[in-house]
């Protein structure tokens, strides 16, 4: 009897030896799962930003002033993101990080100011169906250098302006990364920038120039070039130098299409995959 006792005993012991050693294994994997927003490679983007389960993320043009203008029946197709764990990959930059409180009152993360987004239809990690939908959506990525914006052009003069001239409307148009409008000059060439001519004439019309030129599936590789001025290299698109607005302090102002702006010539315009190409 005493034997059967302990082989009994035994048994239990060992029994429950590995169910405790099985719980730590289980446990462990959970400790290391990916929380909050991800950084995931993609064949055709890059790097790109995802959740904790490798589902795309994206940007939205109509957010430049980095609120989110997706409301009501928006968000049934691109459902706003958010999550309380902000990041647990290290290669994402966590100081890019931030939310928001949207109109409703709800949640949601943004990337560099712009506010991250679901696409219903992408069913598996890292689909990325929504890029370039309407020419407005797009694949969000962390180190784009251009972006796409899409608002209602207010010139310094406080004026509504579109692509063409006083009017109002949503234009799409080029900006940086952080959302600043980016403008082009009547007078400038084919890759060649007639306006800065030193360092004081760059004060009001800064040049762009990003170290590198990164951007979304809207904007063709081949339209993008750069051209030296004063020692950097100012990117342009189709043939235009690109250019800041010094009066344009916050994300999404657009106040330089109004300087020079005389009968539906701009002479500061801003610039689209619409726009003409600049002459030689």
């Amino acid at each position: 009897m005493r034997n059967i006792l302990k082989k009994t005993t035994a048994i239990i012991t060992t029994t429950l030896l590995f169910a405790s050693c099985g719980d730590g294994d289980s446990a462990a994997p959970m400790e290391n799962k990916p929380k909050g927003i991800q950084l995931a490679d993609d064949a055709t983007h890059g790097k790109i930003l995802t959740d904790a389960n490798g589902k795309t993320l994206y940007y939205f043009a109509d957010d430049v002033d980095g609120k989110s203008a997706c409301t009501g029946d928006c968000l049934v197709n691109w459902p706003a993101y958010y999550t309380a764990d902000v990041t647990t990959d290290s290669k994402v930059d966590k100081a890019q990080i931030s939310q928001i409180t949207r109109a409703d009152g709800t949640k949601q993360l943004t990337y560099k100011g712009w506010p991250l987004y679901y696409y219903k239809d992408d069913m598996k990690a890292k689909d990325t169906k929504g890029d370039k939908l309407g020419n407005v959506w797009y694949v969000a990525k962390p180190d784009y250098t251009v972006m796409i914006a899409r608002t209602q052009l207010i010139g310094n003069d406080g004026k509504n302006y579109i692509q063409t001239g006083e009017g109002t409307g949503k234009t799409i148009y080029l900006t940086d990364d952080k959302g600043r409008a980016l403008y082009v000059f009547k007078n400038d060439t084919e890759n060649k920038n007639n306006y800065t001519k030193n360092a004081d004439s760059e004060k009001s019309w800064p040049i762009f120039a990003p170290q590198v030129a990164l951007f979304p599936s809207y904007i063709s590789k081949d339209l993008i070039s750069k051209t030296t001025v004063l020692d950097k290299a100012q990117l342009t698109y189709k043939g235009w130098p690109l250019y800041y607005f010094a009066l344009d302090t916050k994300r999404g102002e657009t106040k330089g299409v109004s300087m020079g702006y005389s009968q539906n010539v701009f002479t500061w315009p801003i610039i689209n995959a619409t726009s003409v190409n600049a002459t030689k």
